[in-house]
């Protein structure tokens, strides 16, 4: 199936604002710090393949229903985005530093920015193959029922195109790691994630609200 560059641009457009600020961000980061930063930006993109085929999975479960359901399940589903975004705008800052603490225990002792790395499992910088596992788990387990992978299924089942869905969402995902692990610390002095907060919720909003002229639609025709 030929990916639709309209879904998965929209999927895109969404997950991205959605994801930003939130733990993917911010785990992905702080994994950066302590590990090679190439190596964890391909263990976290392994995670956000599994998760992305999950909920697009989940999403194709979904749309099996029927329409007026499908489309009220989705709206649903945005219209949480929309809240949890918005309330969470206020308390940004405060879930960053969070995160930033909670995202730090899996990566202790692990050689931190600008030290010289040692032979691998010598006592000096892990080997490539456990950084990108660490960094594989931490994020899957961070990530298992995020927004991200409620909004992805929703998309799924709205689209009923689980190919252009998956790509968007996954390139979403890895492009926020990929900020994260080269410019992370810079970007967040830049941006104001009560800002990006919103934004997504505008997005969620949106989607919302076509999913319930949807639904309008189904019934009366």
């Amino acid at each position: 199936m030929p990916v639709d560059l309209t879904v998965a641009a929209t999927t895109f457009a969404l997950i991205f604002p959605v994801e930003l600020p939130d733990k993917t961000f911010i785990a992905s980061l702080v994994l950066a710090t302590r590990y090679r930063a190439p190596l964890v930006w391909v263990g976290v993109s392994l995670a956000f393949l599994v998760q992305c085929a999950v909920a697009v999975a989940a999403g194709g479960v979904l749309s099996l229903l029927p329409s007026p359901v499908v489309a009220g399940a989705a709206g649903l589903l945005f219209l949480v985005g929309a809240v949890v975004l918005w309330r969470g705008a206020g308390t940004a800052d405060e879930e960053k530093a969070e995160a930033e603490h909670e995202f730090s225990a899996p990566a202790s002792g692990a050689p931190g920015v600008g030290e010289a790395p040692g032979p691998a499992g010598a006592g000096g910088a892990p080997g490539a193959l456990r950084v990108v596992a660490t960094s594989f788990g931490v994020l899957f387990l961070a990530e298992w029922g995020d927004l991200s992978q409620l909004l992805t299924a929703g998309l799924a089942a709205r689209y009923e195109d689980p190919v252009s869905v998956f790509t968007g969402s996954w390139v979403a995902l890895v492009v926020v790691a990929g900020l994260a692990v080269v410019v992370g610390g810079s970007l967040l002095r830049f941006v104001r994630l009560s800002t990006i907060r919103r934004v997504g919720a505008a997005v969620c909003l949106v989607l919302a609200l076509v999913a319930a002229y949807d639904v309008g639609r189904s019934i009366t025709t």
